[in-house]
């Protein structure tokens, strides 16, 4: 699910985010339902916008390849933008840079790979290979691991089958091992032939997912230097397939894949139980706020994200009585108003994008 507050000043704040509110966007059955939701922010660092994603579970991770090339995507659709196209986005893994080809698909510099142990990070020491490896017991079962980070961790399991997996025991169990202090990603990878690779994936605060885009990368990254694979390849997810190129001259590692608008919609307030309430003053908003001095250590949208730290105190709390005003000043047709509008631009863009040149 994506947001689009590049034109709002304080958009982190008017969209209101809680953990328990992604929570409920994220739910299949009585939310929208997603593995996160992803805001385009105005920029902080002189790039083109600036995103932060949310994990299903209301965590924060550093950086989701999936979830830029949707972003990117998104971005052209919105703006009307056709090949060649390509954006400067603040990540908190650093610059990503995706572009749309000509083809329709996005094409992403993912950068260079993290392969040091303080890095990724991870408690396994770097080996022979050129990457930290080990050996880790999982619910008594051995599994060689090796780590690679991409602005976040992942831990690669190679399999002789990837579909015997018993993904949601052993994912769970190896996303939160010792050996990864921050937690990890969780790739079981089988390898059909040096340019070709089958995936499973346990995404950190998602679970099962149908594809990770920083996955792909570290998985190539790590075959690659394990000597199970070329610099390229592709590699098969549930999802659909990913080319990834780890460029010998460069360094960097090359993303590119599919990315199709399924639906524009909008979010009832009642999915927020706004309807008779309104948010406790101690909800955690996933919001970055302008900190009197005296707060100016406490950052809500990290360190608040079990509970506000500073009730009597809180550095948020003018955000939320913002974003309570104005709920409480528009009605639910105003809401859908506004969203049409921006549904309408969108549906307009991609009608445009794929009607056929006329001669």
């Amino acid at each position: 699910m994506l947001l689009d507050g590049r034109s709002l000043e304080d958009s982190e704040e008017l969209f209101g985010l809680t953990p328990e509110r992604v929570q409920r966007l994220c739910d299949r059955r009585f939310g929208v339902g997603g593995d996160g939701v992803i805001l385009a922010l105005p920029p902080r660092e002189g790039g083109e916008l600036r995103m932060r994603i949310f994990n299903a579970d209301g965590s924060e991770p550093e950086m989701c390849g999936n979830g830029i090339r949707c972003l990117a995507r998104f971005l052209a659709d919105s703006d009307g933008d056709v090949a060649p196209r390509r954006w400067e986005v603040e990540t908190l893994a650093g610059r990503i840079v995706p572009a749309l080809a000509d083809d329709g698909r996005i094409r992403v510099d993912m950068g260079a790979p993290f392969l040091t142990p303080e890095t990724i990070p991870t408690a396994l020491d770097v080996g022979v290979e050129g990457l930290p490896v080990g050996v880790l017991e999982v619910l008594g079962q051995p599994l060689a691991v090796a780590a690679a980070g991409m602005g976040n961790p992942h831990a690669v399991v190679p399999v002789d089958d990837v579909a015997a997996i018993d993904l949601d025991t052993l994912g769970a169990a190896l996303e939160v091992h010792e050996a990864f202090p921050a937690r990890t990603n969780v790739h079981f990878v089988e390898v059909i032939a040096p340019d070709h690779l089958v995936m499973r994936v346990w995404e950190r605060g998602a679970g099962p997912t149908l594809a990770c885009g920083t996955g792909a990368c570290a998985t190539l990254v790590a075959c690659h230097l394990l000597g199970l694979a070329n610099r390229q390849a592709r590699l098969d997810l549930p999802g659909g397939p990913l080319e990834i190129d780890w460029d010998e001259v460069s360094g960097h590692v090359f993303m590119t894949g599919p990315a199709e608008a399924v639906f524009d919609g909008v979010v009832a307030p009642s999915l927020f139980g706004l309807g008779d309430e309104r948010p406790a003053a101690a909800a955690t908003p996933l919001v970055e706020t302008d900190p009197s001095p005296a707060q100016a250590s406490l950052d809500c949208a990290t360190v608040c994200i079990n509970g506000c730290l500073r009730p009597e105190a809180c550095a948020s709390a003018d955000a939320r009585a913002r974003v309570t005003a104005l709920l409480e000043g528009l009605s639910l047709d105003d809401l859908v108003a506004l969203a049409g509008e921006s549904l309408e631009s969108r549906t307009r863009g991609r009608l445009s994008r794929d009607e056929p040149a006329v001669p």
